[in-house]
């Protein structure tokens, strides 16, 4: 999946009209602690743009269609995506001609654990690569343009969103949550997420480490569990190190349902990004709900791509993914795309 980000790159030197190189991200209101994610999801009805819409004239013409309240029926597929807090027309992202991806075949291959590797050190593995990716879309977003601002900055994302319903708070240094802008809340949980991996504690880098798969073909020895037991504990990782890889894989999330409601137009279209962005994030999902990362509700502001995604045999029928979504809703995207 690396691989992917040496065409990032190339569009970012070759095609963007950014100026200077790409820096890493430095809050502008940081007091320099770190506190907790906080991890509330707000229920908010703001009608602040947040920027995806800012380029649309220079976007291909979709498929000619009727407004939502006009092309739908009352079939169960109808019913889920009205149910859904979709804006009119719908996003770019939900056209099946731009969800597609750069590569093709079952991500389950790249998600699935190797029987000798311990799930311990499956899932840090997991939470490395995938925080890798994610960091490579929003240097992006965080390059800076001929004024001097970023794509991502306090006036086109003033709320840390996912639409106009989902609204992510921070929690202050007296653990109370606080709205921030988009650009300081992901510059404060990239900080906190590096500093969760960089801790020996919790993720530890002894080669003496045991660390094993347990097969019953080629022992005896009876897997334990109960309270003494936990994910990791053969590697040498603490009682809480599963919990604080489900907030690592919740804050990535919400970073994805960001980009793809504020930004997935410019930049990541008018780059030729999209393709990676997609790529990128089915991965992160099917990665995720494998693995007990991200509960099915935590989906909620990307489930219409979810049910686009198992619709069209992104997700395959095996996988936790395409059993959480919804196939007649997203069977009627494609019907809306033009693609049924």
């Amino acid at each position: 999946m690396s691989n992917l980000f040496s065409g990032i790159n190339a569009r970012l030197r070759g095609t963007s009209n950014r100026s200077g190189p790409n820096k890493s991200p430095v809050s502008p209101h940081d007091d320099g602690q770190l506190h907790s994610p906080g991890g509330h999801s707000q229920a908010s009805h703001s009608s602040t743009s947040l920027g995806s819409n800012s380029m649309t004239s220079k976007l291909p013409p979709l498929p000619a269609s009727p407004s939502l309240s006009q092309s739908m029926g009352m079939g169960s597929g109808d019913e889920a995506i009205m149910s859904y807090p979709l804006p009119n027309p719908l996003p770019l992202w939900l056209n099946p001609a731009y969800a597609r991806h750069i590569v093709k075949g079952n991500f389950m291959t790249l998600s699935a654990r190797p029987k000798t590797v311990e799930q311990g050190e499956w899932v840090a593995h997991q939470v490395v690569e995938h925080y890798r990716n994610l960091w490579n879309f929003v240097r992006v977003v965080y390059d800076k343009e001929e004024d001097g601002k970023t794509i991502c900055n306090s006036t086109s994302c003033p709320r840390m969103s996912a639409g106009t319903n989902h609204s992510y708070t921070w929690l202050n240094s007296r653990f109370e949550p606080i709205e921030l802008p988009a650009f300081e809340y992901i510059t404060l949980m990239q900080r906190w997420i590096s500093g969760k991996i960089d801790d020996e504690k919790i993720f530890p880098t002894e080669a003496s480490g045991v660390s094993y798969a347990h097969n019953p073909q080629i022992t005896t020895t009876a897997l334990l569990t109960g309270p003494d037991e936990w994910i990791g504990k053969r590697s040498g990782f603490p009682k809480d190190f599963f919990s604080i890889c489900q907030t690592i894989f919740l804050q990535m999330f919400r970073v994805y349902a960001h980009l793809y409601w504020a930004h997935f137009s410019e930049p990541f279209y008018h780059l030729n990004l999209e393709k990676q962005l997609n790529s990128c994030f089915s991965h992160f999902v099917l990665t995720a709900t494998a693995l007990d990362l991200l509960k099915p509700q935590e989906l909620e502001p990307m489930q219409p791509l979810i049910d686009l995604w198992a619709a069209n045999g992104t997700f395959p029928p095996e996988s936790k993914a395409y059993e959480y979504a919804n196939l007649k809703a997203g069977a009627r995207l494609l019907q809306l795309g033009g693609m049924a």
